[in-house]
């Protein structure tokens, strides 16, 4: 589990420390991994593309729209069942469930690029990539204790049980993809697609806090890193994220291409997405909801 403050620490019991691996962790990375690997040695174009659809959804809509952007900054809303479909693709990346995200994230920013931040490249480049994923206890599943920073999600027993089952669609997904596409679809539709997914989100904890621009004099290293927002469905303007952090839009500037945004606009226009926060670039890029 990534470092916490010291109340989460006591009630987990253990805190992410360089000297002790988390063996199960690591070997879920290395199998993912060495099939991540395996799917290079295969290939259709079939396979590609459903890699390609799965990754939009767990990534983009699960991770970018879902677990972000909607779970822990609130930044808009939509029907309950939208929600909850969105939260169930964010399973599908292999980042843990939706109360263990969000309350990580929620400390992270909390605590960003200072003394308890679960993932900052201060305490080195590796470390913040992969190295607080390795070490320490995982706790996924510690609900209970996590529940502090998550209590929105925590008091809906849908979110509880997919925080404790958060691996349930993903292995219900692999079962479909080998029994109606084979091998070949099962290698890129799960282990290829999940291994470049973990590493594009990883990317958001290491390489947007070391490299890239700064538009806002934020109290973190945050930065916007452009070649990470495209491989994150614009998840990588992140100085403008850690400025704003509730604004449902990341890419500010009409350059900053942010397909999260893109889509989240068209929901609104089909009256689907309400409540929509948005920080107002021509007055000085305050927050501001638009119904």
């Amino acid at each position: 589990m990534p470092r916490v403050d010291d109340h989460v620490s006591a009630e987990v019991g253990s805190i992410s420390t360089p000297d002790r691996m988390n063996w199960s962790t690591f070997f879920a990375m290395a199998l993912f991994h060495l099939g991540a690997l395996a799917a290079l040695f295969t290939f259709s174009w079939r396979a590609c593309a459903i890699a390609i659809f799965l990754y939009w959804m767990a990534t983009g809509l699960g991770i970018s729209l879902g677990y972000h952007r909607l779970l822990t900054h609130r930044s808009y809303k939509v029907p309950l069942a939208l929600e909850y479909f969105f939260a169930i693709c964010g399973t599908l990346t292999l980042e843990g469930g939706p109360i263990y995200w969000v309350a990580v994230h929620r400390i992270h920013h909390q605590k960003s690029d200072h003394h308890g931040d679960p993932h900052s490249p201060r305490d080195g480049a590796w470390w913040a990539h992969v190295g607080w994923i390795l070490f320490g206890e995982t706790n996924h599943n510690n609900t209970r204790a996590l529940a502090k920073y998550a209590p929105d999600l925590a008091k809906r027993r849908f979110y509880v049980w997919l925080n404790n089952y958060h691996w349930v669609p993903l292995v219900a997904l692999g079962v479909l993809l080998f029994a109606c596409g084979g091998l070949t679809v099962f290698l890129w539709g799960i282990f290829l697609r999940v291994v470049v997914g973990l590493h594009a989100t990883w990317l958001v904890n290491s390489a947007t806090h070391m490299w890239g621009g700064r538009r806002f004099a934020t109290r973190d290293d945050s930065r916007n890193n452009w070649w990470v927002a495209l491989l994150t469905f614009g998840e990588g303007w992140h100085n403008n994220h850690h400025a704003h952090p509730t604004s449902a839009r990341h890419g500010l500037a009409w350059y900053e291409f942010d397909p999260s945004w893109i889509l989240l606009k068209v929901l609104r226009y089909a009256g689907i997405a309400r409540s929509v926060h948005v920080a107002k670039i021509e007055s000085g890029l305050s927050d501001r909801k638009v119904a």
